[in-house]
């Protein structure tokens, strides 16, 4: 099998440094001729039986045994690329693998690019785009619930569901052009009708995949998180407590965090890019002050809102300006949580504060058993039900979702035609609805999606 690519590539693809085992790639219509000309097995390189690990000796341009070790074939298109594919495991010293890739390059093969294999996989058909994504979600990987959610759209889930919606819109598209270009002809056509009910089932398939974007953005991308009070409320604490460590200085003196303070936090299924904030109150000092403003510049820019309120003291007017923040954040689509602190002491805050905000819960930040019912309601808030265990399709990434939304747009839009103008323009919307599903999932996409993508990979996969 001939590969569209010119070139046969090399890298290690285990991470660099000490370690007992290294494996070096090399993948192209070449890489057994070059990998013969130094891999050494009981016979011929080219002779040994595909996907059997072979014990082998490395040399060097003289002969001499740089090394000892495996070496395994893939033959086209049985591989990870589809090409031919020669992996190297030897031993794991930074010496060894330079000197052995190096020899690589002598006999013929060039350095992989970030992503390169992976990227060779995707265009012989071996991949999708969203099961390319999921393979750099799975090395990335900071929580076991994106760990799971990346091996199901490798597996292909996100993959089969748009490609489900693709053919559902391409039937009713056909069957629309089928009958304006033959009407003479006795072919099975839709009318009016039977396009709407598929326009409606194209678009409850998108919008399920659009609300599964909460979850997976969640888990996969993070959800920018704020942590906000005036001072000396416990912010710094409750960042502690979330941490897991002593992540920020804890004293009794009001204003001790003066600037801005990030984390990235897996918090039960929920990733949180975590930002303790300096506290918000009128002050002369000029230091306090910049920190007061890159506050509320982080209250403007996240998606969640931790306000914590010691419920020990009354509230007071720089309670009342936190509060006003929390509620403009909230008509700005930013879901807020009001965390009440000192819940040990009892007082008639803790009812005002639940009269003023929906989503209300109660700690002794100090306490390390506070953190569940933390984690419990920002869980409920981000992942629906068992959307996690289900066997359904999750869009994962940005991207994903506004190729989703573009289409969903696009089949209400052919909806909304079909009912004003009739088919013809319904039909043109539901087009460019699959042109949308195609850029998604690969089937047309533009070089410079292709290239972002790839270009997040590490060198070696």
């Amino acid at each position: 099998m001939k590969s569209m690519f010119s070139s046969t590539i090399a890298a290690i693809s285990t991470p660099r440094g000490k370690g007992g085992i290294a494996v070096i790639r090399v993948s192209g219509d070449e890489a057994i001729g070059i990998c013969e000309k130094f891999i050494f097995p009981s016979k011929p390189l080219s002779s040994v039986e595909a996907r059997k690990a072979s014990f082998c000796k490395i040399c060097d341009a003289s002969g001499e045994t740089l090394d000892e070790g495996i070496v395994t074939v893939f033959r086209a298109p049985h591989s990870y690329t589809g090409e031919d594919t020669v992996e190297i495991s030897c031993h794991g010293g930074e010496i060894i693998c330079r000197e052995i890739l190096s020899r690589a390059f002598e006999c013929g093969a060039v350095q992989a690019s970030a992503g390169e294999f992976t990227r060779r996989a995707f265009s012989s058909g071996k991949l999708s785009l969203t099961e390319a994504e999921a393979v750099i979600g799975m090395i990335d990987a900071k929580s076991t619930s994106e760990l799971k959610l990346s091996r199901k759209n490798l597996d292909g889930k996100l993959s089969k569901q748009i490609g489900a919606v693709y053919d559902k819109i391409k039937g009713v598209v056909g069957s629309v052009y089928a009958g304006i270009d033959f009407p003479d002809e006795d072919l099975m056509t839709l009318d009016e009708s039977g396009m709407k009910v598929g326009i409606v089932e194209s678009i409850k398939m998108l919008e399920a995949l659009e609300r599964s974007y909460k979850a997976g953005h969640a888990v996969c991308e993070g959800i920018p998180t704020v942590i906000c009070g005036k001072p000396n409320t416990g912010k710094s604490t409750l960042l502690n407590l979330i941490t897991g460590y002593e992540r920020a200085i804890v004293t009794d003196i009001a204003g001790t965090t003066r600037d801005v303070i990030t984390e990235t936090v897996v918090l039960g299924d929920v990733t949180l890019l975590l930002s303790d904030t300096a506290g918000i109150h009128a002050t002369s000092d000029k230091i306090e002050q910049i920190g007061v403003e890159k506050s509320i510049e982080k209250i403007n820019e996240c998606e969640l809102l931790l306000c914590v309120f010691d419920i020990s003291r009354e509230l007071d007017s720089e309670d009342e300006e936190i509060i006003s923040f929390a509620k403009k954040a909230e008509e700005n689509g930013t879901c807020v949580i009001c965390v009440m602190n000192k819940s040990d002491i009892k007082s008639d805050v803790e009812t005002k504060l639940g009269s003023i905000f929906g989503n209300t819960v109660e700690i002794s930040a100090k306490d390390k058993d506070s953190l569940e019912p933390v984690k419990n309601i920002i869980n409920d808030m981000f992942i629906e039900g068992n959307i996690l265990q289900s066997d359904g399709a999750i869009v994962t990434n940005a991207r994903q979702h506004a190729s989703v939304m573009r289409a969903l747009e696009l089949c209400k839009s052919a909806e909304a035609a079909l009912d004003a103008f009739g088919t013809d323009i319904a039909g043109s919307e539901l087009e460019r609805a699959m042109s949308e599903l195609s850029e998604l999932d690969g089937r047309e996409v533009g070089i410079d999606i292709v290239n972002d993508i790839f270009g997040r990979f590490c060198v070696g996969k």
